[in-house]
């Protein structure tokens, strides 16, 4: 999710949830302590230079169990951010704190956000010699589909 997309939803959003992909709830009573930018250049292993950029949000909770951040207070946040630090659109990726801090993504279904599991990938297959995995195909429908008796293919 991009940062003009959240802005879009929290103006027709009365509550503010967020949940795991899982169902976990995130504690209503928490805070985005940080709204930023990132911006990570690096090589991959194929020693090609990449540019990434993606908008921070860090949640966190604590024992202030009556906190509850509305739509319009988050509105307020990324608005002052977007004056300050020049934000631009781009993902949305938000940690998490678990047993590590967790590094997540951004959707909404509707009624609340939810947390995205994010994974890892070689930008530069090619490169590495990691072969392809090949679609595994039944021999049966293989056959039946591209070899007819009488047909002259095989």
């Amino acid at each position: 999710m991009k940062l003009s997309e959240i802005k879009k939803i929290l103006t027709n959003l009365q509550e503010l949830h967020f949940v795991l992909e899982n169902g976990q709830q995130v504690p209503d009573h928490f805070h985005v302590t940080e709204v930023g930018q990132i911006n990570k250049r690096f090589i991959d292993c194929g020693g090609v230079m990449r540019d990434e950029k993606a908008i921070n949000f860090q949640l966190w909770f604590s024992t202030d169990n009556y906190h509850r951040l509305e739509a319009e207070k988050l509105k307020k946040i990324i608005a002052l951010s977007e004056d300050k630090l020049g934000l631009e659109d781009v993902e949305i990726e938000v940690e998490y704190q678990q047993s590590t801090i967790g590094k997540f993504g951004l959707d909404f279904n509707g009624k609340e956000f939810v947390l995205t599991t994010k994974t890892t990938a070689c930008l530069a297959q090619d490169a590495c010699g990691i072969p392809q995995e090949k679609p595994r195909v039944k021999l049966s429908e293989l056959q039946s589909a591209s070899c007819a008796p009488g047909s002259g293919c095989c």
